[in-house]
C-alpha cells in the first residue's frame, strides 16, 4: 500500500517521483543486503546439520543439495525474478547469502528487480490518483493466491520430509 500510495502523493505534487522510487529501490536494497548477510553468516554447514535431523519438519539432505544445485544454476534469475512475487521477495536473499552469490551481482540484480516492482506500484498509485487504494483491489487476489501456493509448497516439503523419515524408519 505504500508504494502505490506514494505515487499518488507524487501525482498530487507533494513528493517527487523519481525520489519516490529511488527511496523505495534504495529501502529494498537495505532490506535484501541484511536477510543476504543472515544468509552469509548461517552457511549451507549450518543449514546441512538442521536438514540432517529427523525433527526437522521442511526439508531433508536430499532437498537442501537439489536446492543447491538449483540455485547454483539458476540463482540469478531466481534472485532477479524473487523480487516480483510477495514474500519471496524477502527471503531469496537468505540462499542467495548462503550460496555466496557476488555481492555485485546480488546488488544489480536485487536492484533491478526490485526497482521494476516499485516502478509497477509507484506508476499505478500515480495514474490511479485518488482512486490509488484500487491497486489494493488489484494486488490482494495474487498475493493470496501467492502465500497459498507458497503455504501449499511448505506443507509439500514437510510431508515429503515425514515420509522420508517414516522410510528410513522403516529400514
Amino acid at each position: 500500500m505504500i508504494l502505490p500510495f506514494a505515487g499518488f502523493s507524487a501525482a498530487r505534487g507533494d513528493v517527487n517521483l523519481v525520489a519516490a522510487w529511488v527511496a523505495a529501490t534504495m529501502g529494498a536494497l537495505l532490506g535484501a543486503w541484511l536477510l543476504y548477510g543472515i544468509g552469509a553468516v548461517v552457511g549451507i554447514e549450518r543449514i546441512a546439520i538442521l536438514a540432517s535431523k529427523r525433527w526437522f519438519p521442511l526439508f531433508s539432505s536430499t532437498d537442501l543439495e537439489r536446492g543447491d544445485r538449483f540455485f547454483a544454476r539458476h540463482g540469478g534469475k531466481v534472485v532477479l525474478i524473487g523480487r516480483c512475487i510477495p514474500l519471496v521477495r524477502s527471503i531469496v536473499s537468505v540462499p542467495a547469502g548462503v550460496e555466496r552469490m557476488p555481492l555485485a551481482r546480488f546488488t544489480v540484480l536485487t536492484a533491478a528487480g526490485s526497482g521494476v516492482w516499485n516502478a509497477i506500484f509507484i506508476g499505478a498509485g500515480y495514474q490511479l490518483g485518488n482512486r490509488w487504494e484500487r491497486v489494493e483491489g488489484w494486488i490482494k487476489p495474487f498475493s493470496y493466491t501467492v502465500v497459498a501456493l507458497l503455504a501449499l509448497g511448505v506443507l509439500l516439503l514437510v510431508w515429503r520430509k515425514r515420509e522420508a523419515v517414516k522410510a528410513s524408519r522403516a529400514s
